[in-house]
């Protein structure tokens, strides 16, 4: 029962449970695709039905994470099949259980809302836009952004971090930025808004279609 039931797996040249990091930023990846679907949904159809689905697996899939084991989580085996052929990228169970927590809050929130009150306001839409951030930068950057208070709330430092953020370096020459680079972002920035302004006439207009396929297929 003790090997069902935990959190993290025992390793070899590692001292505390560890989790894959390539799994869990597949599974974030998963999860914000289906938030990001559910929002698109309600913001163009006003159809919450697909929302309060993913709320409702969002919630039960945290839930086996973090109370049950992380390896029976849906998500987490769907994330294990899809990076099987990469290297594991071993990370921490600790802080990524504290996450998690945050996760089970979040959703469990929103499912109190939006599926058991059946309501929506601008409380569900803040959560909402947190849930996205939190697994864009999972799964994008591979940057825990729960785990950076890990540290304040349970006073010490977490141990092995994705890509070793939790180690002080210096950084080598490939990671560092140039003022150059820098003026670069900024240009770019600049270049944006200097299109917006110039031809957001022309970008504004609806685009035509060019063979008459979908006009003369409407007319039959």
């Amino acid at each position: 029962m003790s090997k069902f039931i935990q959190f993290g797996e025992n390793v070899q040249g590692y001292n505390i449970p560890v989790l894959n990091e390539r799994e869990i930023r597949a599974a974030a990846g998963i999860l914000f695709l289906f938030i990001f679907m559910s929002l698109i949904l309600i913001l163009f159809n006003n159809d919450f039905v697909f929302a309060k689905y993913s709320i409702t697996l969002f919630l039960t899939d945290f839930i086996i994470r973090v109370y049950i084991n992380p390896k029976y989580s849906p998500s987490l085996i769907i994330g294990r099949l899809i990076v099987k052929n990469q290297v594991p990228e071993y990370v921490g169970a600790k802080q990524k259980r504290f996450a998690w927590i945050i996760g089970i809050l979040l959703s469990g929130a929103m499912f109190i809302f939006m599926v058991v009150v059946n309501s929506y306001s601008p409380i569900t839409g803040i959560i909402c836009l947190m849930c996205l951030v939190f697994l864009f930068f999972e799964s994008a950057f591979g940057i825990c952004l729960a785990c950076k208070v890990y540290k304040m709330v349970y006073g010490e430092k977490a141990q092995y971090c994705p890509g070793e953020v939790c180690d002080v370096k210096s950084r080598q020459d490939i990671q560092k930025t140039s003022g150059t680079q820098l003026l670069i972002v900024l240009g770019f920035f600049a270049y944006i808004f200097l299109v917006a302004w110039l031809f957001n006439g022309n970008f504004s207009k609806k685009p035509y279609d060019l063979f008459g396929i979908y006009g003369s297929a409407k007319t039959k």
